[in-house]
């Protein structure tokens, strides 16, 4: 397959609503209708519960790992392709009419796939702010700006470090909504809500 049908591949991959195909799916229950009516991990949650939100979660994060190691063949370039394309997908879904979630999991997945250790960290800061504030969005954005530093602090390459840049801006942007809730202090938790809300 050419490198222009890789990349096609990656951004379908990453177009698939793990969360919409789940929650219909196993649970009758579209996440589009209730909550923040966001297809991701963190929505699902709140309308179904963990026993939906872990496999949407991992299955999110594994569609990124697979964008990358679709180009694992290639130089590094070709791989950090790949991820940006599967977080595409999964922001602007080819199934959703362009539309999807916040790519959080999604890039968890890439980084996974590029820097095992990053990712780890990451994940640990994202956990820790979540645990103490129960906001997933100021977790996600913190981690999200910290992986170009931390690909910088942890001798990763500049290839790596400018899809940190990349990376941290795509979901920050992603986030800006949440953002303004947040300065608000409107910005939803993540706990469980009722059906309806």
């Amino acid at each position: 397959m050419s490198i222009l049908g890789y990349a096609l591949l990656a951004y379908v991959i990453g177009s698939i609503p793990s969360g919409l195909i789940i929650g219909k799916l196993f649970f009758n229950t579209d996440v589009r209708l209730y909550g923040s009516k966001n297809i991701g991990a963190t929505n699902t949650y709140r309308v179904i519960g963990l026993k939906a939100a872990l496999p949407v979660f991992f299955c999110d994060a594994l569609k990124g790992a697979i964008g990358v190691l679709l180009f694992s063949s290639l130089n590094p370039m070709y791989m950090i392709l790949g991820g940006i394309l599967a977080m595409v997908g999964h922001n602007w879904s080819l199934f959703l009419g362009f539309k999807g979630g916040r790519g959080v999991a999604t890039g968890l997945g890439v980084l996974v796939a590029l820097s095992p250790i990053v990712a780890g960290l990451c994940f640990a800061i994202w956990g820790i702010i979540v645990y103490f504030t129960k906001l997933v969005s100021l977790g996600s954005i913190v981690a999200a700006a910290l992986v170009p530093i931390l690909m910088y602090v942890t001798g990763e390459s500049w290839w790596f470090v400018g899809f940190g840049v990349l990376a941290a801006l795509f979901v920050i942007v992603r986030h800006r909504e949440n953002i303004s809730r947040l300065l608000a202090g409107k910005e939803l938790k993540v706990e469980r809500v009722k059906k309806g809300e």
